[in-house]
Parts: C-alpha cells; sequence; structure tokens
C-alpha cells in the first residue's frame, strides 16, 4: 500500500479540532430552566428513579445508546503490542464508525493493563455506564479468556470484534461464494493457515452453520494443528487437533474448496492454490499484504472467488459492514448478550443485501460503479444504507427469538421505519404520506415514469415495486429496459412487475397525437408535429396517458430541464380550478425539523397574486405532511426597515395571506435568520404573529429561493425532498436532473398519496 496514504492520514487526524469524535448534547441548554432541569436541583429526580428501577437508566440516561470501545493496546492492526496510549486512533476510529453508519453513541476507552484478571476488573466495573462493551485489539490468548469471563460477570453485550465481527463478515462471504460455485457448505473441504482470535472464531461459526468437522483443517506457523503435536491443556487450538495424513499448508489444501487466510503476508504461493479444488474460495485476509496477491491466484486459478482485507482489491472483508447494525439490533432490545442465533441472523442478513441489487448512494461512494452480485461482489460495501434497514431487524428478532432480549419490540413495521428514517432522513417527513397511503390505498395508482429507460428510475421502480405502492408504467423502448435492468441486476420483469409504452408501436398512437394536436393545435402545434411529438416526447406520451385516463399520474424530469417539463405538463393537464400558476416547494429535512422553501423552481418573477396562490399550495401541502404551518415572508428588510420593490411585495403578500388564513401562523416580512431564530425575533417584534421557528419559507423569487435551498442543502448535507410541483390538476411531479433514486421514490410517493386522496 502506498506510503501517501499514510502521510495523508497523519494530515487527516492532525487537524483542529483533534481525533475523530466529540460530545454532543441532545438536549436544550440555552437558559436558566434547562440548566436547572439538566443539572441541580431538577436532576435529583431521575436519579431517584434509576435508583428505585435501574431499567429506568435506559430511558432517562444514554446508557442504552452508548457502547465502550476498549483496548490495552497488546494487538493492533499489524503493529503489535504497541500500549494502550497509540491504540487510541484506532478506538476512536471505531467510536467513529458506530456513530456514522448506526447512530450509536461510543466512547473509546484505552486501559493501560496487561494483566488479565485485572483487565477483567476494570472492565466489569464500567458496567453501570454503558448498553454493551466492544472489545478491540487485545492479543491472544488472553482475549478469549477475558471475553468469556466478562460474559459471565455482565449483564449487557461483550464482544470482541476481531474475533466475532470478523467471523461474521467471513461467514457472509463464504455463504454467497457458494451459492455461486453452486457447493453445499456441508459439503466443503475448509483450511484455514493462522491460529489466532479471529481465525478460532471464523472456524467455530462456520461449524456452527454446517461445515462438518472432520472437513475442517487449521494451520498455525508450524504448520497443521495435528494430534502428533504437543499442545498446553489450556490452548485453544487443541479443539481444532486432526488426526489425518496432512501435515504442511499445502498438504491440507490439496482438493480443498476454501481457503481462509488470517495469517501473514505471502505464506500461500501459487503452487498450493493450483491443488485446490474446482472453483476454490480463497480469502487471503492478511493486512496490509495479503497471504498471496489476487494476481498471483487470477494467473493460476482463474475459476477462484477471491476475497482479502484491502479496499482496492474487490471483496474486502471489512467489519465495518457489521459491528455498528450488530450493536444497533442489540441495544434496541436490550440485549443481556450477543449470542450465536444473533450472529448467524447477521450472518444471512448480509449476505442476501449483497445478492440484491446495488444501490445509487453505493455507486456514488464508489466512482459510479454499480456493483453486481458476483464473483468480485459478495460483501456488501460500507456505504451501503441497506446495512442500516436490515441488519438492525435481523438481529432484534433473533435476540428476541433466543430469549435475550428484556425490551422486545412490539411493532417490527414500526421499528423498519425508524431505522429507514436514520438511512435517510427524508424518511422522517415522508412517514405521514408513506401511514396514509398503507392506510387509504385500495386500488394500484398506476403511475407514468417517463424516463423509463433511465438507471435511477429503474432503480426507484423495483423500490415501488417491492413496497406495492403502485403499478408503474414505463414509457421508453422495451429492449433498452430491459438490458439496464439486467445491467444493474434488478429482479424487475415487465408484464409482472411494470408495463411498458413504446412509443415507436403503441396501438394509442392515433388516439394520442389527435387528442394533443386538438390541445396545442392554436399554440403552433400543427398535425405533423403532433406525430413527431407523440412519438419522441416522452413527457408528453406520460402527460397524455394521465390526461386520457390511462394513468393516474406521473413522474418525469430526471432528464432534460425542468421548464421544459414544466411547460408540456402544464399546457397538456392544465391548472386547478381558481388556480393561475403553478409553482414548487422543496424540502429540507434539518436536524432542528422539515424547512419547506417555495418557489425554487418556478416563479422568475412573482407578483402578489402568484405569491398568495403560492402560499395557499404550500399551506395545503405541508398539512398533508401533518405538520403545521409557520409561514414567514422573507425579505432583505426587516417589519419596514426598507421600502423597495422587493420588500414591498413581501409585506404586502403576507398582510393579505394572514386575511386568506386567519388559522396559520403568518407573518413578515424579515430577514431569513430572523424567521429562523425566534429569540431574534422577539427582540425586534415582540408582537410578531408567528411563534417559534418558521417551518415555510416564502421567498421573493426564484434566484432567492433556489440559491437558499442548494446552499443549505450543500452545508448540511442533509436529504431534500421536491421539487414538489404545485398547482397543476393532476398528481405530477418534475424531479431535477441530478435527482437521486431515492428523490424519485419520494416524489412517486407523493404522486400515489396525491391519487389517493382524489379517490376518496
Amino acid at each position: 500500500m502506498s506510503d501517501s496514504i499514510y502521510t495523508r492520514s497523519v494530515a487527516y487526524h492532525n487537524k483542529k479540532p483533534y481525533g475523530k469524535i466529540a460530545i454532543q448534547i441532545t438536549k436544550p441548554m440555552s437558559d436558566q430552566l434547562d440548566l436547572s432541569l439538566a443539572y441541580s436541583p431538577g436532576v435529583a429526580r431521575p436519579c431517584e428513579l434509576i435508583h428505585e428501577n435501574p431499567l429506568e437508566a435506559y430511558n432517562l440516561t444514554s446508557k442504552g445508546n452508548l457502547i465502550a470501545v476498549i483496548s490495552n493496546g497488546t494487538a493492533v492492526l499489524g503493529l503489535g503490542n504497541i500500549g494502550a496510549l497509540a491504540s487510541k486512533p484506532v478506538m476512536e476510529g471505531k467510536a467513529a464508525l458506530f456513530k456514522k453508519f448506526a447512530g450509536v453513541d461510543s466512547i473509546d476507552i484505552e486501559i493501560d493493563e496487561t494483566d488479565p484478571d485485572k483487565l477483567i476488573e476494570i472492565i466489569a466495573s464500567l458496567e453501570p455506564s454503558f448498553g454493551g462493551i466492544n472489545l478491540e485489539d487485545i492479543k491472544a490468548p488472553e482475549c478469549f479468556y477475558i471475553e468469556e469471563e466478562l460474559k459471565k460477570r455482565m449483564n449487557i453485550p461483550v464482544f470482541h470484534d476481531d474475533q466475532h465481527g470478523t467471523a461474521i463478515v467471513v461467514a457472509a462471504g463464504i455463504v454467497n461464494s457458494l451459492k455461486l460455485v453452486d457447493k453445499k457448505i456441508d459439503d466443503v473441504r475448509v483450511v484455514f493457515n493462522g491460529a489466532g482470535s479471529a481465525a478460532i472464531a471464523c472456524a467455530k461459526l462456520l461449524l456452527e452453520m454446517g461445515v462438518k468437522p472432520t472437513n475442517l483443517l487449521m494451520c498455525d506457523r508450524e504448520g497443521v494443528i495435528h494430534s502428533d503435536r504437543t499442545f498446553k491443556e489450556d490452548d485453544v487450538k487443541r479443539q481444532f487437533i486432526t488426526t489425518g495424513p496432512q501435515r504442511t499448508l499445502k498438504d491440507a489444501l490439496t482438493k480443498a474448496d476454501i481457503f481462509i487466510g488470517l495469517s501473514a503476508a505471502k505464506s500461500m504461493s501459487a503452487d498450493m492454490a493450483e491443488v485446490m479444488n474446482d472453483k476454490p474460495i480463497i480469502f487471503a485476509l492478511a493486512n496490509p499484504e495479503p497471504e498471496i496477491h489476487p494476481d498471483i491466484v487470477a494467473k493460476v486459478r482463474p475459476d477462484a472467488i477471491m476475497a482479502t482485507g484491502r479496499s482496492d482489491f474487490p471483496n474486502q472483508i471489512n467489519n465495518a459492514v457489521c459491528f455498528p447494525y450488530l450493536f444497533r439490533g442489540a441495544l434496541d432490545v436490550n440485549a443481556s448478550a450477543i449470542n450465536e442465533e444473533m450472529k448467524i441472523a447477521c450472518v444471512h442478513a448480509l449476505a442476501k443485501i449483497a445478492q440484491s441489487e446495488s444501490t445509487d448512494v453505493v455507486a456514488n461512494a464508489y466512482g459510479g460503479v454499480h456493483h453486481t452480485f458476483g464473483t468480485e461482489y459478495i460483501i456488501p460495501k460500507p456505504f451501503d444504507k441497506r446495512l442500516h434497514t436490515t441488519l438492525p431487524l435481523a438481529v432484534a428478532k433473533a435476540a428476541m427469538d433466543s430469549g435475550v432480549a428484556r425490551r422486545p419490540i412490539l411493532d417490527f413495521k414500526s421499528y423498519a421505519k425508524d431505522l429507514e428514517e436514520f438511512a435517510y432522513t427524508s424518511a422522517q417527513v415522508m412517514r405521514p404520506v408513506l401511514d396514509m397511503i398503507e392506510k387509504n390505498q385500495k386500488n394500484m395508482p398506476r403511475i407514468a415514469f417517463a424516463e423509463g429507460e433511465e438507471s435511477r428510475v429503474l432503480q426507484a421502480v423495483q423500490d415501488l415495486v417491492d413496497k406495492k405502492a403502485c403499478r408503474p408504467i414505463l414509457i421508453g423502448r422495451p429492449d433498452i429496459i430491459q438490458k439496464r435492468i439486467e445491467k444493474i441486476s434488478l429482479r424487475l420483469i415487465q408484464g409482472r412487475d411494470f408495463d411498458v409504452v413504446n412509443p415507436a408501436q403503441d396501438a394509442r398512437f392515433d388516439q394520442y397525437w389527435q387528442a394533443y394536436h386538438n390541445i396545442m393545435e392554436r399554440a403552433g402545434v400543427t398535425a405533423s408535429v403532433a406525430k413527431n411529438t407523440l412519438r419522441t416526447n416522452f413527457t408528453v406520451i406520460a402527460a397524455m396517458m394521465v390526461k386520457l385516463k390511462d394513468a393516474d399520474g406521473m413522474v418525469c424530469g430526471s432528464i432534460g430541464q425542468y421548464n421544459g417539463h414544466s411547460l408540456h405538463v402544464q399546457s397538456i393537464l392544465g391548472l386547478k380550478k381558481d388556480v393561475h400558476h403553478c409553482s414548487t416547494l422543496s424540502v429540507l429535512s434539518l436536524d432542528t425539523g422539515p424547512l419547506f422553501i417555495a418557489d425554487p423552481s418556478v416563479a422568475k418573477t412573482p407578483t402578489i397574486e402568484h405569491m398568495l396562490e403560492t402560499t395557499s399550495l404550500a399551506i395545503d401541502c405541508v398539512k398533508r405532511f401533518q405538520i403545521q404551518p409557520k409561514v414567514a415572508f422573507v425579505s432583505r428588510s426587516n417589519f419596514g426597515t426598507q421600502n423597495h420593490d422587493g420588500a414591498l411585495l413581501m409585506r404586502e403578500a403576507a398582510r393579505q395571506a394572514k386575511k386568506r388564513h386567519p388559522d396559520i401562523q403568518i407573518d413578515g416580512e424579515m430577514h431569513a435568520d430572523v424567521a429562523l431564530t425566534p429569540h431574534l425575533r422577539q427582540a425586534i417584534m415582540p408582537h410578531s404573529t408567528l411563534e417559534g421557528m418558521a417551518n415555510v419559507l416564502m421567498m421573493p423569487s426564484i434566484d432567492a429561493a433556489h440559491i437558499s435551498y442548494t446552499m443549505i442543502k450543500a452545508l448540511t448535507q442533509k436529504n431534500s425532498i421536491g421539487p414538489i410541483l404545485l398547482g397543476v390538476n393532476a398528481p405530477v411531479h418534475i424531479a431535477s436532473h441530478t435527482v437521486t433514486v431515492r428523490g424519485l421514490v419520494n416524489l412517486s410517493m407523493l404522486a400515489i398519496a396525491e391519487v389517493s386522496a382524489l379517490n376518496e
């Protein structure tokens, strides 16, 4: 591995604030009252409640979401015994991964103690503070004894990730590799090179999952662990003693199906790979240099499936795809332990994700590459959000089924939604919409997708089909659609899951172009232009489908300019009764709550009437999310401080909007920071009709709206929903050309909800 990565890592760590983690306050602490609640005197009552019932600590403190990442620095990465202090960057990194990927808080604790019994005493004494213990980089064989003793003494999960995290990911990789080579786990011969903590944990888990003991050989630096050799009574290797004829690693590998290396660089040679069985599975996991280089394996065994511990080769065995989510599930049911059932459930859930189609989120994190289940993709990538929505569910259920869950989950559907809201912050805003669809949907709405050939659209359609949310209609060439479905390994089947409208061959062509011509003939559209348009413009086709009742709603915009799509939609479908202008509303899912911004996409120079229409439409839209609108008309004038045209527009629009909507909190004109900061507004305008933070910002122009929206989105890196099209006389939404798959799903769900509302 290049020295530059190490140089860059030092620079990465050396930036202020130093290190990778910090403490975050989760409750308000802005005035004297907050302080008296958080600390003395108010805090005395939570203390009393915990004293009366210790389980209250999980409700009144951070214990239920807090992990201790503990090491004594005796076996750090490939660096060996470098001591507790030097291990701190690794432990901080582990804590950061817990938070980043699963929302689990953790504190790294480096303990300067090498005596196993003393270390056990220290760690066991920490039980009141934490919901779980993650042991890390403690050398073998002491790590086995330390973990087992802590499990006996502590009533919270204790998990040595070097052992069990590695074992889970390796086992998931083996499950998928066996699927690809069409071999059964109880038939294969497995050889381990290395007999340390990770190797022994991997071997135990594979035996638990079905590998026959007679089919497993383990080697250390002296060769096969054999009955001819002498081992101490307490040596953990004794459980893998064999009596067969094999003595060397090459002997063991002859006709073996699987090699799992957790040992030393270059300890497997090309001739060893050559003597393995057909379609061998080779996991060379030594870091940073594997037991055998993938290039060598590719030359001598092109039929092999290869995995390493490195990110610059396919199939990295990376514990980060396991431990955050394993603890997430364990904590969420207040598990007293992490047992074999939970580990095996995690293995199968992990394997299943890799078998599914990849997502755009993963592709974007890896240079736009779509990963497809196969010999070079057997383990999900760390940035796959499905890890968070899938693994904790499986782990929590296994904990409940095996009897270690002290706080069972009563509603798994609701729990799944909670997990999704962490993975996708927009899911929290969308939840009322999705609940309404589930509750009210009787017939499957038909939603036309104008860009039916586009990969993001196809991925969104897969999600919608899985959710049974609608009957998608894809507009495009059937052969191209099929090729792209296959390219990104989707499970969609035409006819079963979706319908196709082929613009080149559709029996309704004459009906459609004639109807379109009737609508547009006084806008300069001749019959020949109408015919050509209905063959080539997929947005027009989708809009005509909605117009002629062949579809209930539509989504377009992932290709092309927003305004072009908008003009076609408005021309064909028209506007709602008493609406003279369409507009848009975009939603940012911020830590402080959802923020709606109007109008970042349509109106260039709005009039007062346009502002009032947009306000009314925005209020109705926000209510669909079961949110009470608090509307601020923003300007560079603050309650009359300036009298330029823009200020006068927003001032008068706010005044009239209050009259139209007396039941809604509306005020303006005001600065954006005043709208979003209640104490500033209180100081400037004590009699403001707006209470708290505004959640709907009415912008004076498309420029102001678009700049504000994109700036906040970039600075916060939060998910967004929209632009939501308002005012059109049909359930239609137009995406931006940069839309993500998740964004398309959200817009589709909004269209589906609108169809359901119309059908009520």
